[in-house]
């Protein structure tokens, strides 16, 4: 049975979060991806595996190199989740904004 992983916990971690970030501007091999970091490759091979596993990034091969591009529509899901959190920080902003405006003009 294959664990489902969770998408927060592998974007938690700073390495994934830089191979998205590499691999959003254009696919890459794990060697060009390992050259990245200092890390080993099977180090970054096991970052691959879990984004892979959580539908973060896909593979693809192409002759003897395999690709991993990133899965967009997985990263509008998470966008779609954070920004209903960030309607209630916004809102809570622009409430603290309206009190702080009102204590300045009261001490004047």
């Amino acid at each position: 049975m294959k664990t489902r992983r969770d998408i927060f916990q592998a974007i938690a971690d700073p390495t994934r979060r830089a191979i998205i970030t590499l691999i959003a501007v254009q696919a890459m091999t794990p060697n060009s991806l390992a050259e990245h970091f200092d890390t080993s490759r099977q180090a970054v091979s096991r970052h691959l595996q879990i984004l892979t596993e959580c539908d973060l990034i896909t593979s693809e091969q192409q002759g003897r190199e395999i690709y991993y591009q990133l899965e967009v529509d997985k990263m509008k899901e998470i966008d779609q989740w954070i920004s209903q959190f960030r309607k209630i920080w916004e809102s809570r902003f622009d409430q603290l904004d309206d009190v702080l405006s009102t204590l300045k003009n009261n001490k004047k």
